[in-house]
């Protein structure tokens, strides 16, 4: 590979980050952190939507200037991923500056070309969506299905952008490009949004919103959220509509973009429309998740069950976000929706990190420790079937991560861990210890701890600080590219002291993982 460009949805800042919105996050940086491990090219962009009626009016009722609020509500996401460990290559907010003069660019050639024209409307608006509805949007009780309140009848003269003009040639990509939406189920829900589709309100009258971005020429108007918001996936890269910078040129089009499963109509077909009259690459894959429920239910601010991520840490004591990056990311199969149970989270990562990963090393570690002075000897090293079952593992890791199918792959990685147990089982090195076959104990060791290597480099995308503790003790590369990985890492000689070990992963209703500071 020689690059790989992953972007998330950005936040619209009007409340503060949610479980919701770390899934999404956390799965882009997993995905991005594991594509990391195969080319030296990766990039990831996330961001802010910072534009709109909901910022005007909530900002006015706090009595601060809409930037002001802005600020203030950015700096939330920005330290939220921080605590997430999301490593992130760029953050943009489209009050930058570069972003907000490069969308007046896009918006002018956009009219210049024709793809633009002044229309007088009256349609019917959520604020909410920050969207103009049609009748077939609404449920049954003439409400928007996702604020389950009717929308305003507004009546504007406002920028349209020809979107029916490009409706049969995203008709005509999704049909040739199969597993450009994924998961593909969701290819036949765009094609049906696509039969009844009309062009788009792109700019709103200054009367109504006047906090964004004035369209050139125009004061009278301000440009609307779909070429605004939409366009910090290439305006982040340095596009500009005379003269991109190298760093578009290196980086787009995007691998694939990270957005929520009810946005999924906008990224498929507004912006597929958008870069089409702009003459640009389209991202290679559009991945739509689901959506995360609490206990099973869908989080909502009038239930009061809105988890944040802070909160979740917090209340189980945890210094480091790995736990929470893995069950987060391995909670849902590709696509389809998650659910976060307090319960669950402890059953589910206490099992896995700390009872079959964690304990696995740090037992292995012991013995070698308590039968060889922590010392590997030449007989150890040797080749045993499980590396090839290691090697197995790597690539079928990788082949799920070229579908996007993260949960599915943390639970190939799982799966070896378990082996690996029922390997040391049923050999029992302890009982080898005692009968004195001292060289097919020290073999049983060598072989799980090479392949701890392996579990390593494959769970760093999901628990960073783990792997690089793992790695530590193994004094193995953490850096190591995943078709570079070979089995021979843990050499001859001392591998490891007593004062060395430590546990990679404490259970969370554990007493030191209580006290932990």
């Amino acid at each position: 590979m020689d690059k790989f460009y992953t972007t998330t949805a950005i936040d619209y800042v009007n409340g503060a980050p949610h479980i919701g919105h770390a899934y999404e996050k956390i799965l882009t940086d997993v995905i991005c952190r594991h594509f990391s491990q195969r080319t030296d090219n990766a990039y990831m962009l996330t961001g802010t939507d910072e534009h709109g009626i909901k910022i005007q009016k909530t900002s006015a009722q706090m009595n601060v200037s809409p930037k002001e609020f802005c600020d203030m509500n950015a700096q939330k996401f920005i330290d939220t991923w921080k605590l997430l460990d999301i490593n992130y290559s760029q953050f943009i907010r489209t009050t930058d500056e570069q972003h907000t003069k490069t969308v007046q660019k896009i918006f002018k050639k956009l009219l210049e070309k024709g793809d633009i024209y002044k229309h007088s409307y009256t349609g019917l608006y959520c604020s909410g969506c920050e969207a103009f509805l049609s009748e077939k949007d609404l449920d049954e009780d003439g409400c928007c299905p996702n604020h389950k309140k009717k929308p305003e009848v507004v009546s504007e003269e406002n920028y349209f952008f020809k979107l029916t003009k490009y409706k049969d040639k995203i008709i005509k990509h999704i049909k040739e490009n199969p597993d450009f939406i994924v998961p593909s189920f969701r290819a036949n829900e765009v094609l049906n949004q696509l039969e009844n589709i009309e062009d788009i309100s792109v700019s709103r009258a200054k009367t109504s919103v006047n906090w964004g971005i004035s369209v050139l020429g125009d004061d009278s108007q301000v440009i609307y959220v779909w070429i605004d918001a939409l366009s910090n996936y290439i305006t982040a890269l340095g596009y500009d509509t005379e003269n991109p910078s190298e760093k578009f040129k290196k980086y787009w089009p995007a691998d694939v973009q990270v957005i929520g499963k009810d946005i999924l109509k906008f990224h498929s077909i507004y912006w597929l429309a958008l870069l089409m009259a702009l003459d640009l690459p389209l991202p290679k894959h559009i991945l739509a998740h689901g959506w995360i429920t609490i206990d099973e239910t869908k989080m909502s601010k009038s239930l009061g069950n809105v988890v944040s991520p802070k909160s979740v840490m917090d209340s189980f004591n945890m210094t480091e976000p790995d736990a929470f990056r893995y069950y987060m990311a391995a909670t849902a199969p590709c696509g389809k929706d998650g659910n976060y149970s307090d319960d669950d989270f402890k059953e589910k990562v206490n099992a896995h990190l700390a009872n079959s990963m964690g304990n696995l090393l740090n037992r292995t570690l012991s013995m070698l420790v308590k039968y060889f002075n922590g010392e590997i000897k030449p007989e150890f090293i040797q080749e045993n079937e499980l590396f090839n079952k290691a090697k197995r593992t790597i690539e079928e890791v990788k082949h799920h991560f070229d579908y996007y199918e993260v949960s599915e792959a943390s639970q190939k990685i799982i799966e070896l861990v378990d082996i690996l147990n029922k390997y040391v089982t049923d050999n029992a090195p302890w009982t080898l210890a005692k009968e004195e076959k001292m060289t097919q104990c020290g073999q049983v060791l060598y072989t799980v701890l090479e392949c701890m290597c392996v579990i390593a480099s494959l769970i760093y995308p999901y628990c960073p600080n783990i792997a690089k503790n793992m790695a530590k003790q193994l004094k193995y590369d953490i850096s190591t590219k995943l078709d570079d990985i070979k089995l021979n890492n843990i050499k001859e000689g001392k591998l490891i002291s007593k004062e060395e070990i430590f546990p990679v992963f404490l259970r969370l209703d554990s007493e030191l993982a209580t006290n932990k500071k």
